[in-house]
């Protein structure tokens, strides 16, 4: 389903959850509901803050549940950092599903761009470098965000191979890598600025081929 004009490029978080603790109930509450609160109030702190204030301790406070808890399911500050930012940006990196899919495509990468632009992108390209030296990161970062979000982009792509808007043959995972991959090098490797006309031309580069006509 198109997400609404008004709500593209838009970051969804919780309000104040960086400075108002929850407070604690009566009673255990749901699993499934203090998990939801540790990952909302982790994902505003992401998007706002970044991970240089992101502790156990902060976030144990603000989202009313105890440390053994939040270690019983993230076994690193990290791995804690990247599942509360895929969810913290899940909306907004939803793919349109409509029937132009080099216009959602289009779409979706332009507002990859711009949360990347915010402390919790910063942080997660930080993440990211990390990863390279510390193997349970890099265990961590594949289960809770790249594998998630590449089987967004694999779906989507799938579809409008069904649809005959992509042919047969082609191998849609590889243009995952060929699209997302190619605007990590740039923010990761700054040799060269990730601008709008860029991700335009990703889009068309791959959509329009580049042998002679």
């Amino acid at each position: 389903m198109a997400i609404p004009a008004q709500e593209r490029g838009r970051v969804s978080t919780p309000q104040d959850a960086s400075t108002t603790p929850r407070p604690r109930g009566r009673g255990r509450r749901p699993a499934d509901e203090v998990r939801a609160d540790v990952l909302a109030t982790v994902g505003q702190l992401m998007l706002t803050e970044g991970i240089a204030e992101l502790t156990f301790e902060r976030v144990a406070r603000l989202a009313g549940v105890s440390k053994t808890t939040l270690y019983k399911w993230w076994p690193s500050r990290g791995a804690l950092a990247l599942d509360g930012y895929f969810h913290a940006v899940e909306n907004t990196l939803a793919f349109d599903d409509t029937v132009d899919v080099r216009e959602d495509l289009r779409h979706q990468l332009h507002s990859f761009a711009d949360v990347m632009t915010t402390p919790g992108g910063r942080a997660l390209l930080q993440l990211i470098g990390e990863s390279q030296t510390d193997h349970d990161l890099a265990s961590a970062y594949r289960a809770l965000y790249s594998s998630g979000r590449r089987e967004l982009a694999y779906q989507r792509l799938r579809h409008a191979q069904r649809d005959g808007q992509i042919r047969d043959e082609v191998d849609v995972r590889v243009l995952v890598d060929q699209l997302w991959g190619a605007v990590y090098h740039r923010l990761l490797i700054r040799d060269e600025p990730v601008t709008p006309a860029f991700l335009d031309a990703l889009v068309d580069n791959l959509f329009d081929g580049i042998a002679p006509r």
